[in-house]
């Protein structure tokens, strides 16, 4: 039958609708599976499971395809600021001059963060991860706005949206400049949002702030590449805890953990500590390519290849001239970079890695972005996280607009069977 999908088992059939996407995506609709047949699925993972369905994001892995909004990673990571893709991301459409104008405007008068956040910021060791320390501050602030958000008011969703947008940065730049024993900055609001992010963060007391054109540039790029990616680990975190009806705050922080992860945002952290692994084991990079290929040597080369794309990734491609771009303009001599540059020309020459598409991907040239800009490798994943801040803010809001189910997960019990209790003596 036309849009249906038939299920047979033991004798009996079942029948589901089959849903397709705009992109002709196809997924079948088993929300009736359990209470027609008793049944559930199995995914571990969720490999194969659709959550939602989004108007955000499109990626296809096979063709090396994202677009934000059926708007091309590529166009608007070249024409659009950081601030206009958060936009479209989050409300849909690119802003107009005068939407764009009154949003950071807006964002400006809420960059003020509470002074009493300095003191849990103080309750940190220096040698607190970044990351614990952004997710801890991202959820503090939940006190000084403890108000629930309704939802179904636009005034109320759209000031609490501009308020993180607005304070995030601030947090960030604390969390690095904590780690670095410099004081605290609130910035310039004169400036444009992601310039005003970079003086936050390196600034010197003693200096005046130098704008650099390449860096700024190269900076709102990595931003808009790392926006949204669709369902990902740390994405569906945030909607799965906010379906619970939990505040934006709240479930951004757990986004935050989420990301932390080596498998996810940790991923360009782990990078440059490969790096700096082969630098101090002299730095034989063509060593280093052939324990790679062995399938019987534990090394592992970070940075190539993608779980979800299987062709080159079209951030990578956008992001490794900006990281070419920058370490030029900054005229970095580092043998940790120049490891990174030799162990890119091999990989893109040699067949091993060419014929299983292990291209470098964004983690390995967003990392050796970060390094050249003087950013501490435990930095590196909450660098990941402003980026990713509209994304989980629209995935949020496109959840709790469309009222989506507070999530639950079935399973497959295989553990022990009914048995009876024995008391401690007979044990």
């Amino acid at each position: 039958m036309k849009n249906k999908a038939t299920l047979e088992y033991q004798g009996k059939k079942y029948e589901f609708p089959v849903i397709e996407g705009s992109e002709n995506e196809l997924a079948i609709d088993i929300k009736t599976l359990r209470a027609q047949s008793g049944m559930i699925t199995i995914d571990p993972g969720y490999k194969n499971t659709g959550s939602c369905e989004s108007g955000i994001t499109f990626l296809d892995g096979e063709k090396g395809i994202l677009r934000y909004r059926g708007y091309s990673i590529e166009e608007l990571a070249e024409k659009a600021s950081f601030l206009e893709v958060a936009y479209l991301l989050i409300f849909g459409e690119l802003p107009t001059k005068r939407e764009l104008e009154k949003f950071h405007t807006d964002i400006v008068n809420e960059s003020m963060v509470d002074e009493d956040m300095k003191k849990i910021l103080d309750g940190f060791p220096k040698s607190a991860h970044p990351m614990g320390v952004l997710s801890s501050l991202t959820s503090a602030l939940i006190a000084y706005n403890p108000k629930f958000v309704n939802v179904s008011s636009e005034e109320e969703m759209y000031g609490a949206i501009v308020r993180i947008v607005a304070k995030f940065p601030v947090l960030v730049s604390w969390t690095y400049r904590k780690q670095k024993g410099l004081p605290l900055d609130y910035g310039d609001d004169s400036l444009e949002y992601v310039e005003n992010f970079i003086k936050m963060m390196f600034k010197k007391p003693n200096h005046d702030y130098q704008r650099n054109d390449t860096v700024i540039k190269a900076m709102n790029k990595l931003l808009i590449l790392h926006a949204d990616h669709e369902q990902n680990c740390s994405t569906s975190t945030v909607r799965i805890v906010g379906s619970s009806h939990a505040g934006l705050f709240a479930s951004l922080s757990a986004g935050i953990s989420a990301l932390w992860g080596p498998l996810h945002g940790g991923a360009n952290q782990a990078v440059l500590e490969m790096l700096q692994a082969i630098q101090e084991d002299g730095g034989d990079t063509k060593k280093y390519m052939a324990k790679a290929k062995d399938k019987n040597d534990p090394f592992r080369l970070m940075g190539f290849g993608h779980r979800v794309y299987k062709n080159f990734d079209p951030r990578a491609r956008i992001i490794k001239k900006a990281a070419d771009d920058v370490l030029d303009a900054l005229g970095i001599d580092d043998p940790i970079l120049n490891i990174a540059k030799g162990l890119e020309q091999e990989a893109l020459e040699d067949p091993y890695f060419v014929d299983r598409k292990l291209y470098p991907n964004v983690d390995f040239y967003s990392g050796i972005i970060y390094r050249a800009l003087g950013i501490p490798t435990e930095m590196f994943t909450v660098m990941f996280a402003l980026g990713r801040l509209p994304g989980w803010i629209a995935q949020w809001r496109e959840m709790r607009l469309n009222n989506e189910p507070i999530g639950r997960p079935r399973q497959v019990y295989v553990g022990a069977t009914t048995r009876e209790f024995v008391s401690i003596q007979d044990r």
